[in-house]
């Protein structure tokens, strides 16, 4: 198994450093964010060590989203939330601040002071189908 010896999250995984766990798999951790954004914000991570979610195999990925259904139900009833945010950062600029993928499920209120920055646009005429075009040649190019 991969790990980065300077990483808190694969310190965690090899129980150096402890965490509020509330469920394993063979592939994944997920745990209480020692930094949460609401009471019951849960941080579900792969044992192996991925700097990024684009860097993770995956059959890897699907494992560990795997878990994500069942713990959002949990968060709902434990916390009382009317809902749930998940989110995964990947890149500092994205707001990644542990190199190691980690996927975030926020339990959710109404007036809760918790929001995003959303600033939709739209794109001109002919750039949907270009980026369109350019996304399929990427993908098949994997």
């Amino acid at each position: 198994m991969t790990r980065d010896p300077d990483c808190v999250f694969c310190k965690i995984v090899a129980g150096k450093i402890p965490a509020s766990v509330v469920l394993e798999s063979d592939t994944a951790l997920a745990f209480l964010d020692v930094g949460p954004l609401a009471e019951g914000h849960l941080l579900v991570i792969p044992r192996e060590h991925y700097a990024d979610l684009s860097a993770m195999p995956p059959e890897e990925a699907a494992s560990m989203a795997s878990l994500i259904p069942s713990l959002g139900r949990a968060a709902r009833k434990v916390t009382g939330a009317e809902g749930f945010n998940v989110l995964v950062n990947e890149g500092r600029v994205a707001g990644q601040e542990v190199p190691h993928v980690h996927a975030h499920i926020i339990p959710r209120a109404v007036d809760d002071g918790l929001g995003y920055r959303w600033k939709p646009k739209q794109y001109a005429e002919g750039k949907a189908a270009e980026l369109t075009g350019r996304y399929r040649e990427a993908l098949t190019g994997e």
